[in-house]
């Protein structure tokens, strides 16, 4: 959009449109495009759009399997991003978060030396999460309990200058996912997080609904009984969860999921169970929450035409509203990592909110 569109499009005037422009434009958050010869005689009018690799927000995550850092900028494009793949089940806390914060450093320090401003971070968790007060409440794939992430991550001097904004896994992932739907308006879904664990989140109109203290969509410990098909009992993970896939089909831990595919008959019983287990426990969630549409990541983005039909088949027969609204089953949008860009976009958005802040250098009060 040009500064002409933006005034007619808000009711602002030229003048005052313009002169925040040029805030924005100084405090490196859009940019300006070639100019456009119109239709009309005049001076050719100057697109604006976001501008690139100027300021970012940098997304972490602590996994069952891998740490990882992104960084995002406000056109949405990724930087600078790294993974590193381990197994951290039963973990310490400290070393783990010694080996993130040393990846972070590094992906800070590197955008630093390039003049790149960074906004804030976000570090997603595979589990609880206390919204008010901050700590890791639990994490029962880590084997983590009560860790006062913050107060760790703050003794390493660039994370001290940026220090996290925390958020569980799934709700993180969701943003992202909600983000990548906007193209047709804000999207109501439950959105399912395959990992090693499964977390699951609730996005209504766009928005995740987090809960009283942000700990909600922990679907993979829904409890699933110990009768029918279910003879081993136990809870969502143990049956359809990335190692309980793995097991079941006969395959190392260390092989990659689309093996499963084929795995021959084993993988095909584990992928049924897990495809029935999965619609069990949506339906619940289902006849609980008015939406329309269940978004399969993680894992079970690939996995999708595979387990979609058995799934849908278990919430045709169990969601009492089935026969009267269409429930969707699709395969999510946001990429093989969208816990970190989920908690970057939330930087962004919260910059994007109020952009006043970044203008006059209060970083702290613009991001989260």
């Amino acid at each position: 959009m040009s500064r002409a569109e933006v005034a007619a499009s808000t009711g602002l005037t030229r003048a005052t449109v313009s002169a925040l422009v040029e805030q924005l434009l100084a405090a490196r958050l859009i940019r300006e495009l070639e100019p456009v010869a119109g239709q009309r005689a005049g001076r050719p009018a100057v697109p604006l759009t976001a501008a690139l690799d100027t300021v970012v927000a940098i997304g972490m995550e602590i996994n069952v399997d891998y740490l990882g850092v992104c960084a995002i900028d406000m056109a949405g494009q990724v930087p600078v991003e790294r993974i590193v793949h381990d197994d951290f089940r039963r973990s310490e806390p400290g070393p783990v978060m010694d080996r993130l914060a040393q990846l972070a450093g590094e992906v800070v320090t590197t955008l630093t030396d390039r003049g790149v401003a960074v906004a804030g971070t976000a570090l997603a968790l595979p589990g609880l999460v206390d919204s008010i007060t901050g700590p890791l409440r639990l994490a029962p794939n880590l084997g983590w309990r009560d860790v006062d992430v913050l107060a760790h991550l703050a003794r390493h001097p660039v994370l001290a200058q940026v220090p996290p904004w925390l958020g569980n896994e799934a709700n993180l992932a969701a943003i992202a996912e909600a983000r990548a739907r906007r193209v047709g308006g804000p999207a109501s879904f439950v959105y399912v997080s395959g990992e090693v664990g499964i977390g699951g989140a609730i996005v209504l109109d766009g928005t995740i609904f987090g809960g009283v203290h942000g700990w909600s969509g922990e679907i993979g410990h829904v409890a699933l009984g110990t009768e029918g098909s279910f003879d081993r009992g136990g809870q969502l993970e143990e049956l359809a969860g990335q190692d309980a896939l793995l097991d079941a089909a006969g395959l190392p831990r260390t092989a990659a999921v689309a093996a499963l595919l084929d795995g021959g008959e084993r993988a095909e019983r584990a992928l049924d169970r897990a495809a029935d287990a999965l619609g069990l426990a949506l339906s619940a969630v289902l006849n609980i929450v008015d939406v329309e549409c269940v978004v399969l990541g993680g894992i079970y983005a690939g996995l999708a035409p595979r387990l979609a039909p058995r799934i849908r088949a278990q919430l045709d027969a169990r969601v009492l509203s089935a026969p009267w609204s269409a429930l969707r089953i699709e395969a999510a949008a946001a990429g093989r990592f969208p816990a970190m860009s989920g908690g970057a976009w939330a930087v962004l958005e919260a910059i994007a909110d109020d952009p006043e802040a970044w203008v006059r250098g209060d970083e702290e009060s613009a991001a989260l």
